[in-house]
């Protein structure tokens, strides 16, 4: 079944729910952010340099989607002065202190309205079966390809390279990997950069930012030093390299995973940016018993699978992969590192629902949903696992 979403920006809302105590005195000054159009990232770079303060005084839980209506909670540590900021596009608003800065683990939910459009009107039964079993069942809780955004289809992940020790490999893909939202001057100047990788003079000629002209300039005269560079990266831009490559094993693990509990006719496929997803359609008690209850680690050196068939899996990706858990203890890369997470496999949200005709697409129907999910879980895969087909 086709569909689009994400059309307009009241499309996607979400919102953040934290339990960040509040004080009326405090080191951090708690904010909620309210924004569209903005990835939390870059706005928090601009909101630094609006107040003149360094961006590693800013804290938040989780980033936010670019495409959406989004709020959420961020702390400024020792803020020059008590101030509210109203945007055409973002909006910040004081509400209180805290004795400690914004986490992850003060997220307590994200809440989700969702509209779903250009869908034909021949998928109204087939939609509606599928939320039933997502609210009975749940879905699968993959890491979704907004995590892969660094993933090269043609180069692989950086993460990969770095930990195979591949640095060249590594810091290729860091200067010519092509992004979906790059000008198209940038995607010709990384193309230009990837043809003639190796000769430095020619890919100092086409380089334009800061960084390409520092590190082309320092490996002409230091042929093989990619490692320096490597460790120059923004803390922030390796750690997304890492969950990346952690979020692909996990997900991987998993797929694997259904594959030996489900007969294939009984599994549902979505396309994604890194291998497809994989979902169940019916399932057992015993199965549904054991994949509600099961928790899986993002893998890192120290990382601890069940003792059971994951265990197995686990280890089948690592040497086909021709990687070791112990790899993941970098030794030169030290910005930034691997650490595991333990991560739910079912979510099972309560969702609302509505089917309407589509005021954008004529002809078509819109579904809006309604729900609930824990930090870390994605909208765009409850999604994915309704409009998934055998």
């Amino acid at each position: 079944m086709s569909y689009k979403i994400k059309v307009k920006p009241e499309d996607f809302i979400v919102k953040e729910i934290s339990s960040i105590p509040l004080k009326e005195k405090g080191p951090f000054g708690v904010f909620i952010l309210k924004k569209k159009k903005w990835n939390t990232i870059d706005l928090l770079k601009k909101i630094a340099q609006k107040l003149r303060i360094p961006f590693d005084s800013i804290s938040y839980g989780g980033k936010k989607d670019r495409h959406g209506i989004t709020e959420q909670f961020i702390t400024i540590k020792n803020p020059p002065f008590k101030f509210n900021i109203k945007k055409d596009k973002f909006e910040l608003k004081h509400i209180g202190f805290s004795d400690e800065p914004m986490k992850p683990q003060f997220i307590e939910n994200n809440v989700f309205k969702v509209t779903v459009r250009a869908i034909s009107p021949n998928a109204i039964d087939s939609i509606i079966y599928h939320i039933e079993k997502v609210k009975n069942y749940g879905f699968i809780n993959y890491f979704d390809d907004q995590r892969f955004g660094s993933f090269d289809p043609n180069q692989g992940f950086i993460a990969e390279k770095i930990i195979k020790g591949h640095y060249n490999g590594a810091l290729k893909i860091y200067f010519t990997h092509i992004y979906p939202e790059d000008k198209k001057k940038a995607k010709e100047r990384k193309r230009k950069i990837s043809e003639n990788w190796g000769d430095w003079n020619s890919c100092l000629n086409f380089a334009k930012t800061k960084f390409e002209k520092f590190a082309f300039s320092h490996l002409l005269e230091h042929q093989k030093d990619y490692i320096s560079l490597l460790q120059k990266i923004p803390k922030e831009e390796m750690s997304m390299f890492f969950s990346a490559y952690q979020s692909f094993i996990w997900n991987e693990t998993v797929k694997r995973l259904l594959k030996t509990l489900f007969p294939v006719e009984n599994l549902l496929i979505h396309k994604g940016v890194a291998g497809e997803y994989i979902f169940f359609d019916e399932i057992d008690e015993k199965n549904f018993e054991y994949l509600k209850s099961l928790e899986i680690p993002t893998p890192s050196s120290n990382a601890k699978m069940p003792q059971d068939i994951i265990e197995k899996i686990y280890n089948e990706i690592f040497f086909e992969r021709q990687i070791k858990p112990s790899q993941f203890n970098l030794k030169k890369i030290r910005q930034s590192f691997f650490k595991s997470v333990p991560r739910q496999v079912l979510v099972i949200p309560n969702i609302l629902h509505k089917i309407e005709d589509d005021e954008v697409y004529e002809g078509k129907i819109k579904l809006t949903l309604g729900f609930i999910l824990p930090r870390g879980s994605y909208a765009t895969m409850l999604i994915k696992r309704i409009f998934a087909k055998k």
